[in-house]
């Protein structure tokens, strides 16, 4: 059981850095409890967070019992890691409702189930034990075993004071030391031995190993993963513009298909591997393939469907699928309200009074030009002479064609295409 995790894990360019040696063996031989932690400050994990989620589920399945931390304690402060500005604290109300977001997300990946056994998964909140630790036995207890010097030295720090003029604040600077006290209470509460976690996570892991071996004498583990990068080299955030998130409410399944289609070839078989639990074989067999035909996009098309049935199920990733190839078919009218619009978000869209459709309807030439998918009425009937536009998908030709209430889509939507690329989302009211 476990056997060549380590390994497997190393293939799959999951491991940057370790803080011992013997890691790999014990890593191959399974028991280990190991946790990483996620910060609550968003109302959903992202898809960078996802690779740390997946690294539990892989830890799981090779043996071990996995600990998924939610920082309701260090999400009040926040961590200053990868950063290079001030986070906002959140109020209580809205950290409790993230963690409750949180937690049922995490659900959908590992086995919290007692018939997992002894790798039956655990979700804790640092909140619990972080909010009772007075001062004074904080101060005592933990920050005696670390210099300023130690401190100042780490990545996370030093970045912060070199590159804003404002530097960091005692708040944000005490949270490594509060990220150590979290192992070292997951340690001796349920023998956690690993902690998990990106690249940027180094200083505040080796803190903890540091503070586990100086309290305990007892050796912890540390193991972190590269961030995941997009194409053009920037990281996956929770707080920039553009998140791509877990939660179907805020990035729909079909947001989700589109997002992973649209991977660049230099990095899709980066996400294969580290996103998807494909063996090695199916794996490379996908990399010759974009090396050979890159115009197909298959690894593309596999690993949208994969992650979007990790994230949602298979059901959301086969409606997913079959929507991105809608645009071009008939089956647009059997899409549901949310993935049409999800479809068409990046479409201009036009208002239009549901009287329009009074009488014989809207005609199509009138339609058009409202749109401004045509110039003139004399475009229009061009352009229907050549075939060239549709509604709803289905070609029209006739110059006197119209829209009627029966062809709007879900009593409210009709989608005009004028050719292969140009749509327009008309909406009735």
């Amino acid at each position: 059981m476990g056997s060549g995790l380590f390994e497997e894990l190393t293939w799959r360019g999951l491991v940057h850095q370790i803080t011992d040696a013997d890691l790999p063996r014990l890593l191959d031989q399974g028991s280990l409890t190991a946790y990483n932690g996620f910060d609550p400050t968003s109302p959903s994990l992202t898809l960078g967070n996802l690779q740390q989620v997946i690294m539990l589920m892989r830890l799981q399945r090779g043996g071990h019992r996995p600990i998924a931390l939610a920082g309701g304690g260090t999400g009040m402060i926040g961590d200053p890691s990868g950063r290079s500005d001030e986070r906002t604290l959140l109020r209580p109300d809205q950290l409790a409702s993230n963690l409750a977001s949180m937690r049922s997300q995490l659900e959908r990946f590992l086995d919290f189930s007692p018939a997992a056994g002894e790798r039956r998964a655990l979700l804790v909140d640092n909140g619990e034990w972080l909010a009772s630790v007075g001062l004074l036995d904080f101060l005592r207890d933990v920050g005696k075993h670390f210099t300023v010097n130690a401190m100042i030295a780490k990545e996370s720090v030093r970045a912060r004071l070199e590159e804003r003029e404002q530097g960091i604040s005692f708040t944000e600077f005490a949270y490594m030391l509060l990220q150590a006290y979290d192992f070292l209470h997951l340690f001796e509460a349920y023998g956690c031995r690993l902690q998990l976690g990106g690249s940027d996570q180094w200083g505040n892991i080796t803190l903890g190993v540091e503070l586990i071996r100086r309290q305990r004498g007892e050796t912890a583990y540390g193991l972190t993963s590269p961030l995941v990068l997009k194409a053009d080299g920037t990281k996956f955030g929770k707080s920039e513009e553009g998140n791509v998130w877990l939660d179907a409410a805020m990035t729909s399944p079909y947001d989700l298909y589109q997002f992973l289609i649209r991977t660049d070839d230099a990095v899709v078989g980066d996400y294969l591997r580290r996103f998807t639990f494909l063996d090695q074989p199916a794996i490379i067999a996908l990399d010759q393939v974009t090396d050979d035909h890159p115009e197909r996009r298959e690894a593309q098309r596999v690993l949208a469907h994969e992650v979007t049935a990790l994230v949602h199920g298979d059901g959301e990733a086969g409606k997913a699928a079959r929507a991105a190839d809608t645009l071009f078919v008939e089956e647009v009218s059997g899409l549901d309200e949310p993935t049409l619009l999800s479809v068409f978000a990046d479409a201009p869209s036009t208002d239009v009074a549901r009287s329009a459709l009074d009488g014989s309807g809207l005609s199509v030439v009138d339609a058009l030009v409202q749109s401004g998918l045509e110039s003139s009425k004399a475009a229009a009937r061009r352009k229907l002479a050549e075939g060239a536009i549709y509604v709803n998908n289905r070609r029209v030709i006739e110059p006197e064609a119209a829209i009627q209430r029966p062809d709007l889509l879900h009593d409210r939507y009709v989608v005009l295409r004028r050719g292969k690329k140009d749509h327009h989302l008309l909406r009735f009211a």
